[in-house]
């Protein structure tokens, strides 16, 4: 009886959590389905596939793997950082249904680095990094979007990479759309920015989304401007596949070709995805994480096997591989989304909006998405981070920098390994300066010097306490007190029995303290225990 009051109150709670959040996730997950719409198309346009296929894939992300993810606002689906591998991917491989054999097999290897608790790489991107991430991915929806705005499409909607697709880069994209803007597409970008930025001002009639508002304004204007000399082309609005019968959507699903299982190649590009998509879902939680304002931890290696839950789903039913991804799920985050349910109902509305409204989504003009975007950005890249992230030191707002040029010069993956490596050397910097404690007391013409070794004494110390022991004068008593060090790695070990060992060639006496010959490395899990017991 007891057991079933417990399910019971658990499962009212889960109801009073669902009900209570539902009037911030309906809202949030209508702006995500917006920004996502696009995006499914551009990239699957970009991939070379069928636009169906992006289509998919954004509701596999919303309806599968929100629903198996532990992260409350992350939100998934086809991911512009894995373009050019699909391409290329695609080509090399022939055929469309090969392809999908490889989606499947990777997300199996996603599967199994989840059970291999591999999502715990996400716990070593540094903070100054991800800060450092999320504004270049603010300024990159900014540059981006700005020619979308002004009513230049030639690109595809989310093209994140500095060259582009058209054979132009970010920069001379944003010279070109000034030199060929669009005066409608203006004016609806320029009334969209204004609503979303004055809309929520006003309590009552924040009630509705202001980017609904934005997409009931849009498509007006579209209409308004219809006969006019600044009507708005197709391309220059949302282009969805239109549906008219339910067989006719059946006929849109591919399966993969489990024929070519033995085909080597197909491994090889399984696991690129599997890697380049795990690494991506990774940098995206984490940075997301970040600015949950509930600072919520999202469990990582969960995380990793809902990706592969959900591209397992995706290549048997003919989509594209997928990733969370930082664009969408910051939009769901500044929309106000409190939990997985937005996602789920975004992937719900793209489904609904493929198969009973094509027609009206086709009339969405891009710029009004661009502005929604630009908002997105903007709330991303603030100036008050960089100020933040200024005041925090040089060892942190360098790696930050260098993150934000990096990303928008190249794209999100090598961007991020720069700013690691920016991180690493202030990391090695400060453990050079910072490997241990020592005193030195003076007793008549000897002096006697105390090295205090750290906690941990590991290999990145051994530089600088070499330059220590190299530096200590003739003729000195020298102790190296190791009693609070619970490791010391064994090169620092080395290090130190042979300065002792050469030492009484300079008259140096040596007396080591506490100092074993080999050290075992502490797990964590002891550590803790050790540190709750004391």
């Amino acid at each position: 009886m007891k057991q079933e009051n417990s399910i019971f109150s658990r499962f009212e709670v889960k109801k009073y959590i669902l009900t209570k959040n539902l009037k911030k996730d309906l809202p949030s997950s209508i702006v995500v389905f917006l920004v996502a719409l696009p995006l499914c198309l551009g990239i699957a346009l970009a991939s070379g596939a069928p636009l169906f296929a992006g289509l998919l894939t954004g509701v596999i992300g919303g309806i599968v793997v929100a629903s198996v993810s532990g992260s409350q606002l992350s939100v998934s689906g086809p991911a512009a950082g894995l373009t050019a591998i699909v391409l290329g991917a695609i080509t090399q491989l022939g055929a469309y249904q090969t392809f999908l054999l490889a989606v499947v097999l990777a997300g199996g290897i996603q599967l199994i680095l989840g059970f291999l608790k591999g999502g715990t790489i996400g716990n070593y991107f540094p903070s100054s990094v991800i800060e450092g991430m999320l504004a270049a991915i603010g300024l990159t929806l900014i540059l981006k979007q700005l020619p979308h705005a002004l009513g230049v499409d030639s690109d595809f909607f989310g093209d994140e990479s500095f060259v582009q697709s058209d054979n132009e880069n970010t920069f001379s994209a944003i010279t070109s759309a000034f030199s060929n803007f669009g005066l409608a597409a203006i004016i609806i970008s320029s009334i969209s920015i204004a609503i979303l930025l004055l809309w929520p001002k006003f309590k009552k009639l924040a009630l509705v989304p202001a980017p609904l508002v934005v997409v009931i304004v849009g498509v007006l204007l579209v209409i308004a401007f219809q006969g006019t000399p600044y009507a708005l082309d197709a391309k220059h609005m949302v282009e969805i596949p239109v549906v008219n019968s339910f067989s006719e959507f059946l006929g849109l699903f591919t399966m993969p070709d489990f024929s070519q299982i033995t085909n080597s190649q197909v491994w090889v590009v399984a696991f690129t995805i599997a890697i380049v998509a795990s690494l991506e879902t990774l940098l995206s939680i984490e940075a997301i994480d970040k600015i949950d304002p509930i600072k919520r931890v999202s469990p990582t290696n969960r995380e990793l096997m809902a990706q592969g839950t959900g591209n397992i789903v995706s290549g048997m039913l003919g989509g594209l591989p997928m990733t969370s991804v930082i664009v969408r799920s910051s939009a769901n985050v500044n929309s106000g989304g409190r939990t997985k349910m937005s996602a789920i109902f975004h992937g719900c509305w793209l489904l609904l909006s493929l198969l009973f409204i094509p027609g009206i989504i086709n009339m969405i003009p891009l710029a009004c998405l661009a502005a929604i975007l630009l908002v997105t950005g903007y709330k991303l890249a603030r100036i008050e981070l960089f100020k933040h992230m200024y005041h925090k030191g040089w060892d942190q707002f360098v790696p930050f920098v260098v993150t934000i040029i990096a990303v928008l010069l190249t794209d999100l993956l090598k961007g991020v390994a720069v700013g690691m490596l920016f991180s690493v050397f202030y990391l090695l910097r400060t453990n050079m300066r910072n490997p241990y404690f020592y005193k030195i007391h003076a007793e008549g013409n000897k002096k006697n010097l105390r090295i205090k070794l750290a906690e941990e004494v590991s290999f990145l110390n051994k530089a600088a306490i070499q330059v220590v022991l190299n530096k200590i004068p003739k003729e000195t008593n020298v102790v190296i007190d190791g009693t609070n060090s619970r490791y010391i790695d064994p090169d620092v070990l080395e290090t130190i029995f042979n300065f002792k060992h050469n030492a009484y060639t300079k008259g140096i006496i040596v007396t080591l303290e506490n100092v074993k010959k080999q050290y075992i490395v502490p797990k964590l899990n002891d550590k803790f225990i050790e540190e709750i017991k004391n």
